[in-house]
């Protein structure tokens, strides 16, 4: 077994043996505990149950789910849940959410199950097939919310109703979102319609609003930011943006941003405010939901990319 996999094992065990520990006032809250792995899923989660049960997120705002390691806290909590719910396709690393479960015995549901998929480039396709940041398509979202109802409704069957009628409530929020994204970004002519971010995590994005996407590494932020990075690769990027004429690339909160700042550089061009990408903002801030995430990504993707335009 290779060593992270014994670490992940070790740590589990631990987390396990610990979960008969005194618990504080929060955990001996007798509704049940959903644990989740990122900040979307928990969002998602909790605009549909409400009150009636606990979530648990293990991802806190600008974590990395690619590089993030587990902890007997993590394993813990898992270990009590009544359910368990992670993205899937490997957004968690090496599948870290659905070895928890397991280990623990829990329930885990998959939130990406029936999303339209996007599939990797043929030269990242060793491992993986398919590209995880399915959620930066509101309508693959929905298919979240809907897996997550279905399977909350099976652990809670007595407020399966209620969940349901949550759930159709945030669907329409969901498609609002849609419609003033589009209307948004209709003001981007052709030639602004380009998004260089830190990690290759909004094609799902560009392919529901007609945007082009470049980026210095892969899907994955697994290795060290920029060590993905081939002169050739950097080269086509520096050159898409040139050929563009973009004024702005942009960095991402939850992504080391040295690596878009180099290439800002190179290419003469600014560096626009944060997005969101596989994480949310913190309570309090724009993008502490997942609307209020996608919204404040529309805003600054205009401001950066059209400033004499005024979004509403």
């Amino acid at each position: 077994m290779r060593l992270p996999a014994l670490l992940l094992h070790v740590s589990i065990i631990c987390g396990i043996l610990w979960s008969f520990q005194s618990l504080s006032a929060n955990e001996r809250d007798d509704r049940p505990l959903i644990v989740v792995s990122t900040t979307q899923i928990a969002d998602f989660t909790r605009q549909i149950v409400g009150d009636r049960m606990r979530v648990h997120g293990i991802l806190a705002p600008g974590a990395d789910p690619h590089t993030y390691q587990p902890t007997p806290g993590d394993a813990r909590r898992v270990g009590r849940a009544a359910l368990v719910i992670d993205n899937g396709l490997f957004l968690e690393g090496s599948n870290w959410m659905a070895t928890l479960a397991e280990d623990a015995d829990r329930p885990l549901v998959t939130a990406t199950d029936g999303v339209r998929l996007l599939e990797l480039p043929e030269e990242e396709q060793e491992e993986y097939q398919y590209d995880p940041h399915a959620w930066f398509d509101p309508a693959n979202a929905a298919v979240y919310v809907r897996n997550i109802t279905r399977a909350v409704s099976e652990v809670s069957p007595q407020y399966a109703d209620e969940f349901r009628a949550r759930s159709a409530l945030y669907l329409a929020q969901l498609r609002a979102l849609d419609g003033w994204i589009r209307e948004q970004l209709a003001v981007l002519p052709d030639d602004r319609r380009l998004l260089v971010t830190s990690h290759d995590a909004f094609e799902y994005f560009a392919r529901a609003y007609d945007m082009r996407t470049q980026a210095p590494v892969g899907w994955s932020t697994g290795a060290e930011m920029g060590a993905g990075l081939t002169p050739e690769r950097r080269r086509q990027v520096v050159a898409a943006i040139a050929e563009s004429g973009v004024p702005a690339i942009f960095v991402e909160t939850s992504v080391n941003p040295a690596v878009i700042r180099q290439l800002a550089e190179e290419a003469g061009v600014a560096v626009a405010d944060p997005l969101y990408s596989d994480s949310m903002g913190a309570e309090g801030t724009a993008g502490a939901t997942y609307i209020g995430m996608m919204r404040e990504n529309v805003l600054i993707i205009i401001a950066a990319l059209a400033p004499d335009q005024e979004a509403d």
